[in-house]
């Protein structure tokens, strides 16, 4: 909804900027989207008296004019074909400047001088769709004489800004100049005033014109005035204007009220050339399937039973709340006119304005509901408007048939309820004088309010309707601050689980991943991929799409399609993390929700081209960011090699936390990689609330002041070996100076069997109250290999 500052003054007056009331109208509930300023970048533009105009000596297409612009008469050079001697139009003088920046000087048009120029409306920044169609192509004049040297942005109603509303569907309300004046009066407490429609009637409508409803459900009440002897010509200067900056185009003064009404009072009324409706009787009815009629647009309509249309008894004449019919529009032939206004059934409008495409400003205000007290307010404020400048005469009386719903709806309310929803201390008094300043009636019994809501006001049904409004005009900036109540005076902060989950997310961001956020919602398919345990899964009733129809059970399909997306835009280097909650169904019950962590690479992990060196992810590389977490979080991972079907048999395993499960590490199977694109890409997925539920309190011991000793061993063992029980086996020695042990070094090849390879491992001892000695350790040494031996492993050379 568009809403001029200047037009708005005509209801309600208040002084401030405009700047300054789209704030307070923001502030209040309706968001002010934008403001167009229709002064921006205009500078000495004046009403000129065209007194003059010969042909130019040199060029066909140019004109020569004297302008009379009040202090002075200009010669000015012009092209626009429709300028005439007499017109008053408008005329930017030299020096002056107009919308783009376009400066205006003296100039030799082919020889001859121009002090000016005389301006179309497109100049002025009016978008060429709102122009009307006889300036279309030329030059704007006023309908009117207007004393030369008038400011022209005052004569043309342009000295203004106009307010873009973002309504939300609740506030159909504000889909009027009256319904915002409303808004204003109750936010800055001014008086309202109200259109004029005092008629001059003669004769008897019913004599003319007979209206029947065969459906209350389509139409529950159709009302009509007539109008004779009207004459079209177009409508003055201040309602084309007005109309423009409301976004409608200006047609012809009959048109013109129609539309003028609409935006003025928030009822949209049709004009009828009564002589070409073909009897003088209307019939509102449902459309029979398979009907045809042709509208204004000039095509063809096939109607359904849920059209709602507008008949001579006979044919279609109108689209109920859409279109006009194109027998019955106004013409510049027009003589008669019956002006239509009325209630529509909302839900059969909108079905038809989408069937058709017919998206109109009425069909709009028809989809949301108008109220039933402005139907006839709106008859008779059209008619008049007929009657002040259209010469029309006005019949005796509204023909109407079927019958106005109730005016308005009685809310109950107390002023405890509303001081305790939202926290005000509101005295009777003050609440309702904010009923006033909204114009609803109430009646006040002791605490206790009955509220009378006007039917324009369709969004207010209940008392926490009511409470709203309260709020909003009393200022959402006044509702008061307060600290929650807690039982305990010692200061809040972050939990432990909080501060270690921040640390995870530190660390990973310091290893180069970066942090993903995805859906929690994935196909059936994807459901239980990457799961170690399968769990029942938790499916959606109506989901959106068959992608997004069931809760995920692990974080890496939505990952892999991240970096598949990345990938397919030139980004071949990827290191993504997430943390999230997988959900696992538990059949009637509610789904149990686990907080894991994820993380996906492929390409290089630290590119070093400086260096000469390209260095591609491997297994090891994400091992080392698990192995990295865990002393972060100061808890000892185990890894077990497993087969998993979503990932590489060969280069997978199980991550454990004293001997339980708690995720899994490894390539992407290359079955998966090739179905997404991928080149090689390696994953992990822990259940990082059962991890971080194990973290305790770091323990930190003081820097040896005594060197360690370090033993390097070659074992020659079954390749299918896990390195990893060579290392418990060598820990399991009962002595307290064996700090690690690590793998150095695999060799499987030349100088071995083919069933075998070498492990090399250095075993690391520290003693921290003295120097250790080769006698101290050997003891060790050799237990631990005696308990290798037993083990089936062969020490070499």
């Amino acid at each position: 909804m568009l809403v001029s500052k200047e037009w708005l003054n005509e209801f309600v007056r208040v002084n401030v900027p405009v700047e300054a009331l789209a704030e307070k109208i923001t502030r209040s509930g309706i968001e002010v989207e934008e403001i167009t300023d229709y002064t921006k970048d205009i500078k000495n533009l004046v009403v000129g008296h065209v007194l003059t105009k010969e042909k130019h000596p040199d060029a066909d297409k140019l004109n020569v004019t004297t302008v009379d612009v009040g202090d002075e008469t200009l010669q000015i050079v012009c092209g626009a074909p429709n300028v005439e001697a007499g017109q008053y139009v408008i005329v930017c003088k030299p020096g002056g400047r107009l919308p783009g920046g376009i400066k205006i000087k003296r100039a030799k048009l082919r020889g001859v001088e121009s002090n000016g120029m005389i301006c179309s409306l497109g100049e002025l920044g009016i978008p060429k769709n709102l122009v009307p169609e006889q300036y279309e192509t030329g030059i704007f004049h006023f309908p009117e004489e207007v004393t030369p040297g008038t400011d022209a942005l005052e004569a043309l109603f342009l000295a203004d800004g106009v307010m873009e509303f973002g309504l939300t569907p609740n506030r159909a309300d504000a889909m009027s100049m009256l319904g915002s004046a409303y808004e204003v009066s109750a936010l800055y407490e001014e008086e309202m005033e109200f259109p004029e429609a005092e008629l001059e009637e003669a004769g008897n409508a019913a004599d003319a014109l007979a209206i029947k409803i065969d459906d209350a459900e389509a139409s529950p009440y159709y009302a009509a005035r007539v109008v004779r002897d009207v004459v079209i010509k177009p409508s003055p200067t201040w309602m084309q204007m007005r109309l423009i900056k409301a976004g409608v185009r200006p047609i012809n003064n009959v048109v013109d009220v129609s539309n003028y009404v609409m935006m003025e009072l928030g009822q949209p009324l049709h004009m009828f050339d009564a002589d070409q409706i073909g009897s003088q009787k209307i019939v509102v009815r449902y459309a029979r399937d398979g009907e045809t009629m042709t509208t204004l647009d000039d095509k063809e309509r096939v109607l359904t039973s849920e059209d709602i249309v507008i008949t001579n008894g006979t044919a279609p004449i109108a689209l109920a709340g859409v279109m006009g019919g194109d027998f019955s529009e106004v013409t510049a032939d027009t003589k008669n006119v019956v002006i239509e206004s009325a209630l529509f059934n909302p839900v059969n409008v909108r079905k038809t304005s989408r069937q058709t495409g017919l998206r109109s400003e009425a069909s709009s205000r028809f989809e949301k509901g108008v109220a039933p007290e402005r139907v006839n307010m709106a008859l008779d404020r059209a008619a008049f408007l007929l009657q002040e400048h259209a010469a029309g005469n006005v019949l005796a009386g509204i023909v109407s048939a079927g019958e106005l719903p109730a005016l308005e709806k009685s809310v109950q309310i107390t002023t405890d309820e509303v001081n305790n929803l939202i926290g005000f201390d509101l005295s009777n008094t003050e609440i309702k004088n904010i009923f006033e300043r909204l114009g609803f009636d109430s009646q006040v019994d002791g605490d206790a309010f009955n509220v009378h809501v006007p039917s324009r006001r369709g969004d207010i049904t209940i008392k926490e309707d009511l409470i709203e409004e309260i709020a909003r005009i009393y200022g959402y900036d006044e509702l008061p601050s307060t600290l929650p109540v807690t039982n305990t005076n010692k200061r809040v902060g972050l939990t432990a689980y909080q501060t270690k989950r921040r640390a995870v997310k530190s660390l990973l961001e310091g290893l180069g991943l970066n942090q993903a956020i995805t859906y929690a919602l994935v196909s059936e398919e994807k459901a239980q991929q990457f799961t170690a345990k399968e769990h029942e899964t938790v499916k959606l009733m109506m989901p959106m799409s068959a992608d997004h129809a069931v809760l995920r059970q692990s974080l890496l399909p939505h990952l892999i399609d991240a970096v598949q997306y990345n990938n397919a835009r030139q980004m071949k280097d990827v290191a993504l993390y997430e943390i999230g909650n997988v959900f696992h169904g538990r059949g009637a019950e509610q789904p149990v929700e686990v907080e894991q962590l994820a993380g996906i690479i492929t390409g290089q992990f630290s590119a070093t081209e400086w260096q000469g060196k390209v260095e591609p992810v491997d297994f090891f590389v994400v091992k080392g960011i698990v192995e990295a977490l865990g002393e972060k979080l100061s808890v000892q991972f185990s890894y077990v090699r497993a087969e998993l079907s979503d990932l590489h048999p060969g280069r997978s395993a199980q991550v454990l936390l004293n001997g339980e499960v708690v995720g899994v590490i490894g390539q992407l199977h290359p079955l998966v990689e090739r179905a997404h694109d991928l080149k090689d890409t390696y994953a992990f997925e822990l259940n990082l609330q059962r991890i971080l539920e194990e973290t305790s309190a770091v323990k930190y011991h003081l820097i040896p002041k005594f060197p360690g000793i370090s033993r390097d061993i070659a074992l020659e063992v079954d390749r299918q070996r896990a390195t990893g029980e060579l290392i418990d086996i060598i820990m399991q020695a009962d002595n307290k100076y064996l700090q690690r042990a690590t793998v150095f070094d695999v060799y499987e090849g030349e100088h071995i069997a083919d069933d075998k390879k070498s492990v090399a491992i250095r075993m690391e001892f520290l003693n921290p109250d003295e120097t250790l000695k080769d006698e101290d350790i050997q003891p060790i040494v050799d237990q631990v290999l005696d308990n290798l031996t037993q083990a089936g492993a062969k020490l070499r050379g």
